[in-house]
């Protein structure tokens, strides 16, 4: 390897960073480059630039050059675990991790060394791959972005005065920034795909139960999904291919038999027919023009793709969005309920306001949004998806906003429009569209039939390589962000 991070001499001249998964794949099996050099490579990268994006609570240096001894040890006695084998990758700090401290980016757990790896970590890790770090992300996934927090919040690399998403900020800043090329995240009410579109990134919500989250720490149990935030459609298949599964131990896990996310994902989507609730976002407060142009345009190139793109009506999104955060306060207080009441001051100002709100939710409000939560899985499943491939529809309404937004005083409220598929379980992903007039990412969600999830991918690569927006990436300058 050349002293600028690039390969030599038997391949092209590409810096190692901006390798896919599965091309980064290909050359360490054939001996052209080494899971070190990409180790060594993402650590400089993140040493360099990254104390302007704040996207790492946690770096794990030591563990990440041992890893990627491991895999170049294996590549070489022809021991080949799978598509994550020599990959760098990053967890967001709510994933449990043996030996290494998981802060959920509070005050409460700063000091926190799990005894044992979540799910996911040990797939990850038997797979071959590569732990760079642990990403930042709101206070116990809830409340945020917070400057009364042991850690700052992850900021934005496409302009770091501008928030980099929910509470998976930290994964979206990391592989947007080119940091690493998978961060896992999770998505409670749409914090892998709001980061996701905040960062011009791709971000998959799979199915509920499809990845287990065993280790993982919940906010609420009903709503919880854990999945990977990637440079590509074709990384997060690869990155589905090794995490996704059974677990007997999870109570929520489910069990659809082995579903192939990298076969069949270069199929194209003629013939396919997709929904489209405008109603939900059009009228919408926030919504702004640059959104609302991307996701028509997009509606177009997905037509001339061959895909027959139908307009469709939803239940009213304000039921999707009540529903869900009367369940997700219901259960993140339950969750909290014996620390809100003993150590509240340990808290993040932003984390308490939104908790306290769920001790003030009756058995009867719970219940009546668990009915309707019934009610609406059987809109979007049976009316809608029973007719039609996927759905297409907004996962923001506008592109990331300021932090000088904020009011100190006052949990922020972002535009997003995620949380009805976190409600139903459905798989949806989130992936770029384009860029506004300031240069910030714009996005659109593909929703599609349970357990469809390589279907999802499937349009979502069909869409990706149409578009042609995976050569753009964020300047990172040196300057510090106000």
């Amino acid at each position: 390897m050349s002293e600028q991070g690039k390969i030599t001499p038997n391949a092209p001249t590409i810096p190692l960073n901006d390798l896919s998964i599965l091309d980064a794949g290909a050359l360490l099996r054939a001996g052209t480059i080494s899971a070190k050099d990409l180790a060594k490579d993402a650590l400089a990268r993140i040493g360099a630039l990254d104390d302007k994006l704040n996207s790492f609570i946690t770096l794990t240096t030591d563990r990440a050059l041992e890893d990627a001894e491991a895999a170049d040890t294996d590549f070489a006695n022809g021991i080949d675990k799978g598509p994550m084998q020599g990959i760098p990758y990053a967890l967001k700090d709510i994933f449990n991790t043996a030996g290494i401290r998981t802060t959920c980016h509070s005050k409460l757990l700063q000091d926190h060394v799990p005894t044992s790896d979540c799910v996911v970590a040990e797939k990850l890790r038997s797979g071959g791959g590569v732990l760079i770090g642990k990403t930042a992300t709101h206070e116990f996934a809830f409340g945020g972005p917070s400057f009364d927090l042991p850690f700052p919040p992850a900021r934005n690399p496409w302009n770091p005065d501008h928030i980099p998403g929910g509470s998976s900020s930290g994964s979206g800043a990391a592989v947007a920034a080119g940091f690493v090329r998978m961060a896992m995240g999770s998505d409670t009410g749409g914090s892998i795909r709001g980061p996701a579109a905040y960062c011009g990134t791709v971000g998959l919500k799979p199915t509920y139960g499809l990845v287990s989250r065993r280790g993982v720490f919940p906010l609420s149990f009903t709503l919880d999904h854990a999945g990977p935030l990637s440079r590509s459609v074709d990384d997060t298949a690869a990155t589905m291919q090794v995490i996704a599964g059974y677990d007997r131990l999870d109570p929520a896990s489910a069990d659809p038999g082995a579903l192939d996310f990298l076969g069949g994902i270069n199929d194209g989507i003629e013939g396919m027919k997709f929904a489209f609730p405008r109603h939900f976002f059009e009228d919408a407060e926030g919504v702004s023009d640059e959104v609302v142009a991307a996701l028509d345009a997009a509606i177009v190139k997905l037509g001339d793709l061959g895909a027959t793109v139908d307009i469709v009506t939803l239940p009213d999104y304000e039921l999707f969005n009540a529903a869900g955060r009367v369940i997700l306060l219901s259960e993140a207080y339950a969750i909290h309920e014996a620390d809100m009441k003993t150590r509240p001051l340990d808290y993040g100002r932003f984390t308490h306001a939104r908790m306290a709100v769920g001790g003030l939710l009756s058995a009867s409000d719970l219940m009546q949004a668990l009915r309707v939560r019934r009610q609406l899985s059987i809109s979007v499943n049976n009316t809608i998806l029973g007719k039609y491939d996927a759905i297409i529809a907004a996962s923001t309404l506008s592109p990331a906003g300021r932090f000088d937004q904020i009011d100190p005083e006052t949990p922020p409220a972002w535009a997003i429009q995620t949380m009805p598929f976190n409600v139903t379980g459905n798989p949806a992903m989130s992936i770029p569209t384009g860029f506004s007039a300031q240069g910030l990412p714009l996005s659109m969600q593909i929703v599609g039939k349970p357990f469809a999830d390589p279907t999802v991918l499937r349009i979502g690569k069909a869409y990706e390589t149409a578009a042609g927006l995976l050569a753009h990436r964020p300047h990172i300058t040196m300057a510090k962000a106000a």
